[in-house]
């Protein structure tokens, strides 16, 4: 039987979402869980390797057992022991050859931005911290450049093993919430490193050092050189990943701000 299931994850403490040698990984702890509750061994396919500090609340896994359990008993029985900074949030248990990394149409990340002068001791691992205010609406003009499909070689990290560059970026917004600035991106697919690497752009156009025209010319030229930074881990989160009627997955519903910052603190502090 083939089981998949919904996985959110705090990826401070871990090295990314694969098994590694070097230190404690998600999907390591994912299969111990599942391995006790299917008092069996398990394997786990994801829907997309996450690196080392980046979150999920949208990872989706599948494993096939011989264990019959209901989804209520998969999901609790996990959970029960997970450690407090991974969770199962939903199974399926009737989901025939369905496969999580093959089946999935598309892919989607929010990357977050602490934009204040002061930096935040709360949001410190889930946030990239710019303290010089930053211009939204250059920055969504110059993410405007990236929808499409491209060759995205200058925002493809050095280490990168896709076959190919290419790849259908089908939105990408960038929204200001108070303090908060969120960079939306959904993608067929995405290259390593390569939400970081945009987001890294955007912050320079955002902050003046380039015009929103530059992200077309760094896209055009086809070299990492030519793009900007590599944004911080923790800012990133898997939020979504999208099956059409392949997989019935449940709508996301995180709140839309975090800790409660909210436009009117944002505001008061640029005023002063």
């Amino acid at each position: 039987m083939r089981v998949a299931l919904g996985v959110e994850y705090d990826g401070c403490r871990y090295h990314g979402w694969q098994r590694q040698k070097t230190g404690p990984s998600v999907q390591e702890a994912v299969e111990r869980a599942l391995t006790e509750v299917a008092d069996e061994p398990v394997a786990v396919t994801c829907a997309g390797r996450t690196d080392s500090g980046v979150h999920a609340t949208g990872q989706v896994v599948h494993f096939d057992t011989g264990a019959h359990r209901t989804e209520r008993q998969w999901t609790l029985g996990a959970n029960s022991r997970l450690p407090d900074d991974i969770a199962i949030r939903w199974a399926r248990t009737d989901v025939g050859d369905f496969h999580a990394r093959f089946d999935a149409r598309s892919r989607s990340y929010v990357y977050t931005i602490f934009n204040h002068p002061v930096r935040s001791a709360l949001l410190r691992d889930r946030v990239f911290w710019v303290h010089r205010r930053l211009d939204v609406e250059a920055m969504a003009a110059g993410a405007a450049f990236l929808v499409g499909r491209h060759d995205f070689s200058s925002f493809r990290a050095a280490e990168c093993q896709a076959n190919s560059p290419v790849r259908t970026v089908s939105a990408l917004e960038v929204v200001c919430d108070g303090a908060l600035i969120r960079i939306g991106v959904t993608a067929n697919a995405f290259l390593h490193h390569m939400v970081r690497n945009i987001a890294g752009s955007l912050v320079a156009v955002g902050k003046g050092r380039y015009p929103a025209s530059w992200i077309a010319d760094a896209l055009a030229a086809r070299d990492r050189r030519r793009a900007g930074m590599t944004a911080p881990s923790a800012g990133l989160c898997l939020v979504a990943v999208d099956y059409g009627d392949r997989l019935a997955t449940p709508a996301n519903d995180d709140p839309p701000t975090i800790f409660g910052f909210s436009a009117s603190s944002y505001d008061d502090w640029w005023k002063a």
